[in-house]
């Protein structure tokens, strides 16, 4: 009796529509999924015969088991039956967490060790930077030892290559000194291994980058735009007759403000020139050439540069550069994702979760003005634009103004605009020419532009050698460079399905909706939260019985590796935190479903992982600082 009832309904070949997968134990909303080993083979019975191969590292929900030997796999929950394995060739995958690599630039490469006490041997090691060079030069120079593989040298972009990296197992170490360090156990390869391509010597010569300036268009700000105006030029002068012209493009993007207050401001964002190669590099200029202040003022001081931001991501084809770089002109702070005059309705962190799947560079020159001074704005907006142009190892590509004045600001954006354009000309091997190399920015500001360009190159190379994750079966990995635990070498993510990911829409929503309500009587926001949920829940019990918000939502979100601002609120910590705190939480509860809903909007985000037909199975890597 080891076969399960819907064993007796499929044998023959039909599939009942009602079928369904197992649950895993202890749960009533989470199947159990397994991934395939390579060499894996699928039969039609559980006996062998007839079978055909399947490739390694896809991911399956099983919908029956015969014995301890086989398992009856599916490529979705619905139904779609693939046929039976052994049991022995899959892995389960409790959690759907995967590893995602940074890019490498400005850091180590990650090792991949045999077993996890080599690991912890590792990072408690006197000096863990050392310890890990000494394994990584081993492993170059052909002994390995407890290192099974390397990071590959060039960046393999999720995003664009996806691969599979599951995490079996995340344990987080505490060290005497320095922040905590997670192990994570790992499985590797990528999900459709693609044939290496050789170098082309000649593919950095094809390297495109394009550098769009997201300028603040608001009262007062015609001097910036008129430098800003000027450096472009500059630059389209001293290269018009150089090779390096065929490989650097300028936009720029507008913003002002909301117009439901002030219809006169024109605009809200207004796209004035694109980075298109299918023009001549002075096209720009007479594109750029009618932007100018507004003659109205704004409600407030600060302004909406997130709006400018998503404009530059979304309006912007940025399918032909390898280099994607904006730079944001601003002198005031950014209206918080709450504010009622926000266009976009995100926050900083919503925002740089999707500069990041866009695979852009923001940099962020803040004009520090006395106007800003007077208004108490500078720290404020300081903390958010650190916040918003984290890069890797290059840390935050926020770069101040003094003063804030126009002859101030010149050389700044005229030095970093050099800067982006001389690494361009570097890589790809074609001289600037008619440029002052001693324009160019230098310490500090230099050393970042060199970490970012350097993670455009990777990215670049990776994919045109179509380099994939390292091919082993089980490793134990670290999440940061053990010679500087700061830099994260492994982002932890969660794949989540179209269907998951609406479920956790809606529920996000449903929080929004009962706080909303329950406003002048919080009170009774848990039980208007209770009802919502039971109405849809498959075990209304456990809504019944659940003590928080955590518990409320899906059980795909239990027991991960973070720390979350909502999961662990009970209702009693609801009560005691007062109006404006419970107004803060909804407020960020708000922002993450404005940032699911912009994932769903780009379909070229989502990957289907097992074959299923069914668009609901598809699949995006969510980073777990995105999730509520």
């Amino acid at each position: 009796m080891g076969i399960a009832i819907a064993l007796l309904t499929s044998l023959a070949g039909g599939v009942a529509r009602s079928e369904v997968p197992l649950l895993m134990p202890g749960k009533k909303t989470l199947f159990q999924r397994v991934i395939t080993r390579p060499g894996a083979e699928l039969s039609p019975l559980p006996d062998g015969k007839d079978a055909t191969p399947i490739p390694g590292f896809q991911a399956f929900y099983i919908y029956a088991r015969h014995g301890d030997d086989w398992v009856r796999l599916g490529r979705d929950a619905h139904g779609d039956i693939a046929g039976w394995v052994p049991a022995a060739r899959t892995i389960a995958w409790q959690h759907t967490m995967i590893g995602a690599f940074t890019n490498p630039a400005g850091r180590n490469r990650a090792l991949f060790l045999d077993n996890g006490t080599d690991a912890r041997a590792l990072i408690t090691a006197p000096d863990p930077g050392a310890r890990a060079a000494e394994l990584r030069a081993a492993a170059l120079a052909g002994k390995p030892g407890p290192v099974v593989a390397l990071e590959p040298e060039n960046f393999v972009d999720i995003t664009r290559n996806f691969y599979l990296l599951p995490i079996l197992q995340a344990d987080q170490i505490e060290r005497d000194t320095g922040p905590p360090v997670r192990l994570l156990t790992v499985i590797s390869a990528p999900s459709q291994p693609a044939a290496a391509r050789p170098a082309d010597p000649e593919a950095l010569r094809r390297f495109k980058a394009g550098l769009v300036f997201v300028i603040d268009t608001t009262e007062s700000m015609q001097p910036y735009i008129e430098q800003t105006r000027a450096a472009i030029s500059d630059i389209v002068a001293g290269i018009k007759d150089s090779a390096v012209r065929n490989n650097f493009r300028f936009g720029l993007v507008a913003f002002r403000d909301s117009l439901a207050d002030t219809p006169a401001l024109e605009y809200a964002t207004r796209v004035y020139g694109r980075p298109d190669f299918s023009q001549p590099l002075g096209a720009i200029e007479p594109a750029i050439a009618s932007v100018h202040d507004a003659s109205s003022s704004s409600i407030g001081f600060d302004e909406d540069p997130i709006a400018g931001i998503k404009a530059a991501l979304d309006e912007i084809d940025w399918s032909g550069d390898a280099g994607r770089y904006v730079v944001l002109i601003t002198d005031a702070g950014a209206r918080t994702a709450d504010n009622p005059h926000s266009v976009t309705r995100l926050g900083i962190e919503e925002i740089h979760q999707l500069v990041a799947a866009k695979g852009v560079a923001l940099f962020v020159i803040h004009l520090l003005t006395p106007e800003g001074d007077r208004a108490h704005d500078h720290a404020r907006a300081a903390s958010q634009y650190r916040a918003v142009s984290r890069f890797g190892a290059a840390g935050s590509l926020y770069f101040p103004v003094a003063g804030g004045a126009p002859e101030a600001f010149r050389p700044v954006v005229q030095a970093l605009s050099l800067s982006l354009l001389q690494q361009v000309a570097d890589m790809t091997g074609r001289p600037v020419g008619g440029l002052d190399p001693k324009a160019a920015a230098a310490g500090a500001v230099a050393r970042k532009v060199a970490i970012v360009s350097q993670a455009m190159r990777l990215a670049y190379v990776g994919r045109e050698e179509h380099t994939g994750a390292p091919d082993v079966v089980e490793s134990v990995t670290t999440d940061s460079d053990p010679a500087d635990p700061l830099q994260r070498a492994l982002d932890v993510r969660l794949l989540l399905t179209r269907n998951q990911l609406s479920d956790l829409a809606q529920s996000l929503q449903a929080i929004v909706q009962a706080g909303s309500a329950g406003r002048t009587t919080p009170q009774t926001f848990f039980t208007q939260l209770r009802s919502a949920f039971a109405a849809a829940a498959r075990d209304p019990s456990r809504i019944a019985h659940a003590d928080t918000i955590g518990g409320l939502l899906g059980e795909y979100l239990d027991g991960l590796p973070y720390r979350s601002d909502v999961m662990n609120i009970s209702e009693q910590d609801w009560l005691a935190m007062g109006a404006i705190a419970q107004r803060t939480v909804l407020n960020n509860v708000e922002s993450r479903l404005r940032l699911y809903q912009e994932y769903e909007a780009h379909p070229d985000l989502w990957t289907q992982v097992s074959g299923s037909r069914d668009p609901g199975e598809a699949m995006y890597p969510v980073p777990i600082e995105a999730l509520p």
